[in-house]
């Protein structure tokens, strides 16, 4: 789930927005007055989005974006003359006074941005240590050497036992290298 972090100098206006949201079928993680506090909440959140005014009590909305992890996109809500005189590149933004309907398909848009995102990560293999490295090339040279492989038919193997026996090929290299006796 993406958190949304709603953060505006005036409290009454972040919750005004947070209850647009929420009648919505949107969840919100937090509804803030500073960019510090919106900081802190998007500290245990993955990823998400945070809806911000232009000028909050601390910082502008280009200083929290800046601090913002990089899995967190920002949404500028600020008139007209103000996205005119600062720019519209760095982030997405509506201009006020604030038409729910842009409010909600922009939310729905970068929700499903934040979901592309995530699963990405996700089928994004993990590296190995070089440890572990290591480890995988002594089974595969033990099975080349002793079975006569190719170093492609090792790694197949390897993949294959791991697949077989539900365990990591890390844990298939380790119990190669136990059972044939290095």
């Amino acid at each position: 789930m993406t958190g949304i972090v709603v953060v505006f100098p005036k409290i009454e206006n972040a919750r005004s927005i947070k209850n647009i949201l929420v009648r919505s079928g949107y969840s919100v993680t937090a509804v803030c007055a500073t960019g510090a506090q919106a900081l802190s909440c998007v500290e245990g959140l993955n990823d998400g989005i945070v809806i911000c005014g232009y000028r909050l009590k601390d910082m502008i909305y280009s200083e929290l974006k800046e601090s913002l992890p990089e899995e967190f996109e920002l949404l500028l809500l600020a008139s007209e003359r103000v996205l005119d005189e600062y720019g519209r590149d760095d982030c997405l933004s509506i201009a006020m006074p604030l038409k729910v309907h842009e409010l909600l398909s922009t939310v729905e848009m970068m929700v499903q941005n934040a979901d592309r995102k995530r699963k990405r990560r996700r089928l994004t293999p993990r590296a190995r240590d070089p440890k572990e490295q290591a480890l995988i090339g002594e089974a595969k040279a033990l099975l080349m050497e002793r079975n006569h492989m190719t170093e492609e038919e090792a790694h197949r193997y390897i993949q294959k036992c791991s697949m077989d026996s539900s365990t990591n090929m890390v844990e298939t290299a380790q119990m190669i290298l136990s059972v044939m006796g290095l």
